[in-house]
């Protein structure tokens, strides 16, 4: 039985969640900002026959995530995204997509694929030489956004803004290195819950990069974050980044799928 959930589910639904807190980054930390009943989000739970919860799904503005640790009923949750003419993704574990999307009516316009990986311990992070990472203040996030811009590869729709007003809010941190005034390389949190971080923006200026500096940014980072008892979790599709995060103690999770839908029209 699939039924919307309300703040009466809420120990339930953590329950569910928590014990997956790098996979549910997003559900986790969505529900802690807006709660279950917003216009923008909307949260459904599925219930096996004994009434136990085995499956959320998340509607946060046009985007549906859904999650299940188990079996659960596929078909229902489809038919729940399908309803919506105005959705256009649905993200989320692989084995948990690939048994809804078949149920869903819409047409799909394109799908990407990434890595999803996990760090929940610190024994493999590279501890050594971390004086010269600093913490960065709202004052920092300036030349940190300008270190942003400096590099070809990194892309970023986030303005210097969006990063203080991040910051402020409690989810999103920077680590940063610093030569001759100023950032050569970084790496920052997004999304943070009271569970669970996610590993963003991890770059270095060209004429540093092989140094390990990034390494070490990442590192004092992880390091904090899973002090405050945390998992990280991180995309990445570049095979290169991959070994760089295993090296400090990643491990793959599955793959994140972001599957794009064409809307339909309402018939009158």
């Amino acid at each position: 039985m699939i039924r919307r959930l309300t703040e009466e589910d809420h120990h339930q639904c953590l329950s569910l969640l928590t014990p997956y807190a790098a996979e549910n980054l997003f559900i986790i930390g969505d529900i802690e900002a807006f709660g279950y009943d917003q216009p923008f989000q909307k949260l459904w739970g599925d219930f096996s026959e004994n009434g136990e919860l085995r499956a959320v799904l998340l509607k946060y503005e046009k985007n549906y995530i859904p999650f299940a640790p188990g079996e659960f009923d596929a078909k229902s949750i489809g038919e729940i995204i399908s309803s919506d003419t105005e959705f256009i993704m649905m993200s989320g574990l692989k084995h948990v997509t690939s048994q809804i999307q078949p149920h869903i009516s819409h047409s799909c316009r394109s799908s990407r694929e990434l890595f999803y990986a996990k760090c929940d311990s610190v024994s493999q992070l590279a501890l050594n030489q971390l004086d010269h990472v600093q913490i960065a203040t709202l004052q920092d996030l300036d030349k940190i956004h300008t270190l942003h811009q400096e590099i070809d590869e990194f892309e970023t729709g986030e303005t210097v803004e969006e990063k203080k007003r991040n910051q402020e809010k409690g989810v999103s941190r920077t680590y940063y290195i610093e030569e001759d005034g100023k950032p050569i390389s970084a790496a920052s949190t997004a999304a943070e819950n009271s569970e669970s971080a996610m590993v963003v923006g991890v770059c270095t200026m060209h004429a540093y990069k092989r140094k390990g500096y990034a390494t070490q940014c990442t590192s004092k980072l992880c390091y904090d974050v899973l002090s405050e008892g945390k998992v990280l979790c991180l995309f990445y599709d570049n095979p290169e980044a991959g070994t760089i995060y295993k090296r400090i103690g990643f491990q793959d999770i599955e793959k994140w799928m972001m599957i794009s839908f064409e809307t339909q029209s309402v018939i009158a």
